[in-house]
């Protein structure tokens, strides 16, 4: 299985759980995209569908912030080859001119088992937007109280309550030794919709 980290707008930077789970975790191929600051929708998508079918293994997308939003635009071909999506903290490019290419957001069931998770107080998407893609695209949805964009500037490094939703798509891997990571629970309070 591969594991494809998608980050968002401006890159995963050092110390965000994604560059701690590239850098750790066997089998993960990191997006690069050629433009960080001005993202042009095509272009991401060409990218992160032509990361995908370069894998020969099933692939796992792990998605963060607009991440999430080129993997909804993904064409049928790179979405056959999905076996499962970690999408985490989804951009609104409706509210952000720099993202507006993005828009407008698909709202057609996701071909594959996902996972949503959101914050209560994500200053790039309110919750019941995160919400509504969730119920759109077929994804399950996590809902974290006040943990802003779940990213390293709102305590999220290691990240543990993200590897046990990863585990929860990966199957009979164990993620959380892969990661040479100790498991422990999920400090943030949590619901599950």
């Amino acid at each position: 299985m591969r594991f494809i980290i998608v980050p968002g707008w401006r890159d995963s930077g050092p110390g965000h759980w994604q560059s701690l789970w590239a850098g750790r975790l066997d089998h993960a191929v990191r997006v690069r995209q050629d433009d960080w600051i001005t993202p042009s929708r095509k272009a991401w998508v060409a990218t992160l569908a032509q990361t995908i079918l370069l894998q020969r293994e099933p692939v796992v997308i792990v998605a963060h912030s607009l991440g999430c939003i080129a993997t909804a635009h993904l064409p049928a071909e790179a979405r056959a080859a999905i076996q499962g999506a970690l999408l985490v903290a989804p951009a609104d490019p409706e509210r952000r001119a720099i993202l507006s290419d993005f828009a407008p957001v698909p709202y057609q069931k996701l071909p594959y088992r996902s996972v949503l998770v959101a914050s209560s107080n994500d200053p790039y998407c309110p919750v019941r937007l995160a919400g509504a893609y969730a119920r759109a695209w077929g994804s399950e949805f996590v809902r974290i109280q006040d943990g802003g964009h779940i990213n390293i500037e709102s305590g999220h490094g290691e990240w543990p309550l993200g590897v046990a939703l990863l585990q929860s798509l990966a199957g009979d891997i164990d993620i959380a030794s892969r990661l040479h990571t100790p498991f422990s629970s999920p400090s943030v309070p949590l619901e599950t919709v």
